[in-house]
């Protein structure tokens, strides 16, 4: 059996309504936002709606396991790298100074590109250098340095790096590259470019960035979650897309309907696969990698790079990959967020929460993060109550919902998501000046993503965390990420680490280490930086 793929190559020229103040110096908000939610009357949760959650149980039974070695595959381009002279001259002085400076650490492989220092040694043809001149870039990220000679040379890649990093135009562009040195599409074809997301919400900002760049070129692109009805995207699909940017779930379903297939896929794209394991999708990965061909390009995107990732990593890249790391080879937080900890009893967080936002609230943007659906409800209903233009999201909210009430957040007219995890990573919101954790999640790992969310491209950002006493076997990490960002560590913190490998032993007045000596956000002794 034989994919024929055409012999034409492809030539691209185609080429609160508003909130009122609550009064001078409070720097708060009273109850002016108006209009409530979509469809009106929402306090906190009352839309309803159970679409979103992730049940992964029994996906892609349908597939059926591909044998490759009964196909024979048609060739196809992928090292589209040209060394650029200025890059070529650099000694290997020079090459290791361009990564030191940028934090890069070439952790394996083989005869490695250099690192470029602009976009024109990148080697991009002049349709995609004027979209970058377009979006008004000054120099390309770290990731982006070392990350664009290496895909565009064809080479299989783990790139690991935080947040905010960059890497989704890492993989993007070297993509745009490839779709537009392959033949056309035909009839019943599937996507040449797959990009595989954890969430819905970080699929939609993949497509939005497919549209700003792809657009030059005319490559088609469709975003398959689930969530929303299966017409449009079967639609999509069915007329033919050089991108395809999916959830495990619903391409899974696609697939098993025979709604689309991955026969033409060469560069494959797996973005926060970190996540995508957290959320139980690694049979799911398997599946939907088994369709498409062994002979692609894989690039394996993560922010940590714990065993689980690094098995994945092994079987999914068939040649031997560049694994490129940005920043620091141990977990840590970006280093443009000021990091607050304030260790407090559970039953404190309502009002300090209250007190934190009368502080810091001046129309900036807020996230609010929560470990439970309900908590997250829960608390928008009592800061709807109390006059705060605050919304939620979260995995059982429909999807037009969560749309809604991104757009109505990222425009300013609701500064304030109350978010479980499922924002928690690759949300990205310009101007977000402050993240809260109002619970503290269960592994060092989402907080640090958590706090991510702000601090991005350069800005800077403030991350407020509650510290329990129930967490306190995360506080030896907590400390080790807060160290690593020069940030101040609480006494009680330290207390609580070096008591923890003692058991947990609580004051009389319930807190690790005595009292707080008024502590608070306000004042109070201990000596380390207030909120």
């Amino acid at each position: 059996m034989a994919y024929g793929y055409g012999t034409s190559r492809r030539s691209r020229s185609r080429s609160r309504d508003r909130y009122d103040s609550r009064g001078t110096g409070s720097g708060g908000y009273y109850g002016g936002y108006g209009g409530g939610g979509k469809g009106g009357g929402y306090y906190g949760g009352s839309y309803g709606g159970n679409g979103g959650s992730y049940n992964n149980t029994g996906l892609g039974g349908g597939l059926r396991e591909q044998d490759w070695s009964q196909v024979t595959l048609s060739k196809f381009e992928k090292n589209f790298y040209v060394e650029h002279p200025d890059v070529a001259s650099m000694s290997q002085d020079e090459v290791d100074k361009v990564r030191k400076d940028r934090q890069i650490t070439v952790v394996h492989g083989k005869g490695v590109p250099k690192p470029i220092v602009t976009f024109e040694q990148a080697g991009f043809p002049d349709y995609i250098l004027h979209e970058i001149k377009q979006a008004g870039f000054e120099k390309p990220s770290p990731i982006q340095v070392q990350g664009w000679p290496v895909a565009m040379s064809g080479r299989d890649m783990v790139g690991i790096a935080e947040t905010g990093s960059g890497k989704t135009l890492a993989f993007l562009l070297p993509a745009i590259v490839h779709i537009n040195a392959q033949p056309y599409l035909q009839r019943g074809d599937g996507p040449i470019v797959l990009v595989l997301a954890p969430t819905r919400e970080l699929a939609v900002q993949t497509q939005e960035e497919c549209n700003r760049f792809g657009r030059s070129s005319r490559i088609r692109n469709t975003c398959v979650y689930g969530g929303t009805p299966r017409g449009p995207q079967a639609r999509a699909l069915a007329n033919g897309v050089e991108i395809c940017i999916a959830t495990p779930g619903r391409l899974i379903d696609f697939l098993e309907s025979g709604r689309t297939n991955l026969r033409r896929v060469t560069y494959l794209v797996l973005d926060e696969a970190d996540r995508m394991l957290d959320m139980g999708f690694e049979p799911q990965i398997r599946k939907i990698t088994s369709q498409v061909r062994p002979d692609r390009q894989t690039l394996l995107w993560s922010a940590t790079w714990p065993k689980e990732i690094q098995g994945l990593a092994r079987d999914l890249c068939r040649e031997e990959p560049v694994h490129i790391n940005v920043g620091s080879m141990s977990l840590r937080a970006s280093h443009n967020v000021t990091q607050y900890v304030d260790i407090v009893q559970d039953y404190e967080k309502k009002d300090k929460l209250k007190q934190l936002l009368e502080r810091i609230m001046d129309g900036s943007k807020i996230v609010i993060f929560t470990d439970t659906k309900r908590a997250a409800d829960d608390l928008t209903r009592m800061l709807r109550m109390d006059g705060w233009p605050a919304l939620s999201i979260h995995g059982d909210k429909k999807q037009e919902e969560r749309d809604w009430v991104l757009q109505e957040f990222k425009s300013g007219k609701s500064p304030i998501m109350i978010a479980t995890d499922v924002a928690s990573r690759g949300l990205d919101v310009k101007d977000l000046r402050h993240v809260i954790n109002y619970d503290f999640p269960g592994q060092i790992e989402d907080y640090v993503h958590r706090i991510g969310r702000t601090g991005r491209a350069g800005a800077k950002g403030s991350a407020y965390s509650f510290f329990t006493p129930d967490k306190y076997k995360l506080a030896k990490d907590l400390i080790g990420v807060l160290r690593e960002a020069e940030q101040a560590v609480p006494p009680e913190l330290e207390k609580i680490a070096s008591q923890s490998s003692g058991g947990y032993g609580g004051s009389s007045n319930g807190r690790w280490g005595g009292s707080r000596g008024g502590g608070g956000y306000r004042g109070g002794n201990g000596g380390y930086r207030r909120y």
